[in-house]
């Protein structure tokens, strides 16, 4: 669920990279999401948003040609702050200090540390070389790699060294590595590729089941600007344009503690794919084209995904085999995961038409994408899934429309399927006064609306069986002190996975920020979510699902202090309440961190308690990692939680970062199920990461 990513999230990054050396050289990008998640409510990949972050802060806003568009994509900024950047370069020339930005209204200290990581004031020059000369000398270029494991053994290792063979056994070893390579330079290119095996996964060489030594591999190479053509891509990509029904990827923040922006999707066209994820990309050619106040944008695509056939004697179609699932997890460990890898291979054909005039007051555009497997999908019948996609081909359309009126910024996007289902979604961002904005949003998207790169926004992972109205506010009565909050009432007019008839639910949220000063941090927050679920009474013996109301509610404090430019400290207290048929459960969590820094190095460590009484209880708390790695854990029972990383500059281009972390659970003599299972209370793994700096 995209409700994760909150205003905490470019919070945390701006002040700690303004802290930073100020060469544009990162030393540690992960200290500075260190508050990335704080209600997490489901184990999801942000690879993703991390490198368009990552992205963001290495490529800066040029501050005398950034747009409106491009201001308000960064989530950090409210339309009247974005108008004024803009109406005061245009009545008083370009900027030529960036301390002008003080005399912006609106502006306040607290949003100039916010933004300014990612403006800047210098215009890179064009390059004058060659494209092969340029990758040589010019923009920045690093290679990476990554090496993780668990030290305990789990269940699906076992048969590996032994003449006992099993469907589920492991075929790899309990090493995860990973190999990435990145040159680019503003304005004119990006080359890229991504090598990566899972633990568990066999490294070896096998074209017969797609296998090249890793088990995922990503490339890319983009030119940007090439006289008229804005882009021009091979091999892996996204794509984004409008409110996200067709095109979606990018920044997205969804609902969360930023509760004005992040309604509001950004068109930011062909981008290149520079993830470890194994889906929801393009892999093919992609190119724009501008011509006066248009752009022209196509894909071809063609990739191949993961399907699981469907059993024969299940079979609707006696000609040949059928697909009926697409399974997402991209792993591949066992003879039984192994078979489905590659098994369908999807082709996709699209487009964008996007209009905006020189006045930049509004925008116009037009999507289209046609999908179509080399294999049809028919899913196996549930009570819940009636209206999922079927068949072999999908086309989806829309058409979106972005408005500016003084301080409102309107926004909305309405699109079709090949099934008649249509989906919209209509909102409006505004600020009031200075201290005071406002977003609205309504959504609709029908049960047979089909999309498959969609991520607009919505409660669900897919815009899909539901409508909805949200409601955010923004007060900010000082400098130092902001409050957000917002209401989200929904409605899903078909059944949903776990919830076997038409329901709806509500949420809100408040969240109180205070700075007292530039080292000083104290963030309270309070969420509740009411929702319907299935429910076995076990009381009658029933079989049958029961539907009962879930209530929610969700607490989070945090205090950041940085006792000087060396060391710094941060204390959490994360509680939840879960009530079904009025029976409460609760859990807790305490976490409290330490960071040391030196020039060439930095250790942080934590140290954090839980206790819950249900698995509905778990709690889930970010971590910081090495660089480019995640850690997003879920707590529950009773236990422990402690890592230590440790980041040494080794030599001026050469980074290394190390990882240990550790689980103990004081319930339990066992931890997960199945293959993934390990016998003994703990968990222990290490994360090591090199990175080297080309140029």
């Amino acid at each position: 669920m995209k409700k994760i990513i909150a205003l905490l999230v470019f919070w945390t990054l701006c002040h700690a990279l303004y802290a930073q050396n100020k060469s544009g050289r990162i030393q540690d990008i992960q200290h500075v999401i260190e508050q990335l998640f704080p209600f997490q409510e489901e184990e999801l990949e942000y690879e993703s948003l991390y490198e368009q972050l990552l992205e963001l802060y290495q490529k800066p806003l040029e501050i005398n040609t950034v747009t409106m568009e491009e201001l308000i994509a960064t989530h950090l900024l409210t339309p009247i702050q974005a108008q004024a950047l803009l109406e005061y370069r245009e009545f008083n020339g370009p900027f030529v200090s960036i301390y002008e930005l003080q005399s912006l209204p609106t502006w306040d200290s607290l949003t100039i540390q916010l933004i300014l990581p990612f403006l800047t004031l210098e215009t890179p020059r064009l390059t004058t070389k060659s494209f092969l000369e340029g990758l040589k000398v010019e923009g920045t270029s690093n290679v990476l790699i990554r090496h993780r494991k668990t030290w305990q053994l789990r269940e699906g290792f076992r048969f590996k060294d032994t003449t006992a063979t099993s469907a589920n056994s492991y075929l790899g070893g309990p090493h995860e590595w990973a190999i990435r390579y990145r040159n680019q330079y503003p304005k004119a290119h990006s080359l890229g590729f991504m090598l990566e095996k899972d633990a568990g996964e066999a490294g070896i060489w096998d074209p017969k089941t797609n296998r090249y030594g890793f088990n995922f591999a990503s490339f890319h190479w983009v030119r940007y600007n090439l006289k008229k053509w804005k882009t021009l891509t091979l091999g892996d990509f996204q794509v984004s344009f409008g409110q996200g029904l067709v095109f979606g990827a990018g920044f997205s923040l969804g609902k969360g503690a930023e509760t004005i922006t992040s309604v509001r999707r950004s068109s930011r066209g062909i981008i290149p794919y520079t993830a470890s994820q194994e889906q929801g990309f393009f892999r093919g050619l992609g190119a724009s084209r501008t011509w006066r106040n248009w752009n022209y944008s196509l894909l071809l695509s063609s990739v191949n995904k993961d399907g699981r056939l469907a059993n024969p004697k299940d079979s609707l179609d006696l000609d040949g085999p059928q697909i009926s699932s697409l399974p997402l997890s991209s792993l591949h460990r066992t003879p039984s995961e192994l078979s489905i890898k590659n098994q369908v291979r999807e082709s996709n054909v699209g487009g964008n038409i996007h209009y905006q005039p020189s006045t930049a007051k509004w925008t116009l555009g037009v999507n289209g994408l046609v999908t179509q497997l080399s294999l049809p999908l028919l899913p196996s019948p549930t009570r819940y899934n009636t209206f999922d996609f079927s068949g072999i081909k999908n086309r989806v359309a829309s058409i979106y429309l972005n408005y500016s009126w003084k301080n409102l910024m309107f926004f909305g996007e309405t699109a079709r399927s090949s099934s008649s289902g249509t989906g919209s979604v209509i909102g409006a961002i505004g600020s009031l006064s200075k201290s005071v904005d406002l977003s609205l949003a309504w959504r609709k998207y029908a049960r047979n609306f089909h999309s498959f790169y969609a991520t607009a926004f919505s409660e669900s992972t897919q815009p899909s069986n539901e409508q909805g109205v949200y409601i955010g506010f923004q007060l900010k009565p000082s400098s130092n002190l902001k409050f957000n909050a917002y209401f989200d009432f929904f409605s899903f007019p078909w059944l949903k996975f776990r919830v076997y008839t038409p329901s709806k639910g509500q949420e809100w949220l408040a969240r109180w920020s205070y700075q007292p000063n530039k080292t000083s941090r104290v963030i309270l927050q309070f969420k509740q979510e009411k929702k319907l679920r299935n429910w076995n009474d076990e009381e009658d013996n029933s079989k049958t699902y029961q539907v009962r109301n879930i209530l929610k509610s969700q607490a989070h404090a945090s205090l950041a202090v940085d006792v000087s430019t060396k060391f710094s400290f941060r204390s959490q207290l994360f509680w939840n309440q879960v009530k079904i048929k009025d029976i409460p459960s609760q859990g807790w969590m305490l976490v409290q961190s330490f960071s040391y820094m030196q020039p060439r190095w930095k250790v942080t460590a934590s140290l954090g308690l839980f206790d819950t009484e249900s698995f509905d209880n778990r709690i889930y708390a970010y971590e910081q990692n090495a660089f480019g790695t995640f850690a997003i854990p879920a707590f529950s029972g009773i236990g422990s939680r402690q890592y230590v990383l440790v980041h040494y500059q080794i030599h001026p281009k050469l980074t290394a970062y190390f990882r240990w972390a550790q689980t103990y659970y004081a319930d339990r003599t066992s931890i997960s199920s199945g293959t993934q299972a390990i016998h003994g209370p703990k968990q222990t793994d290490t994360v090591l990461v090199l990175r080297y700096a080309l140029h």
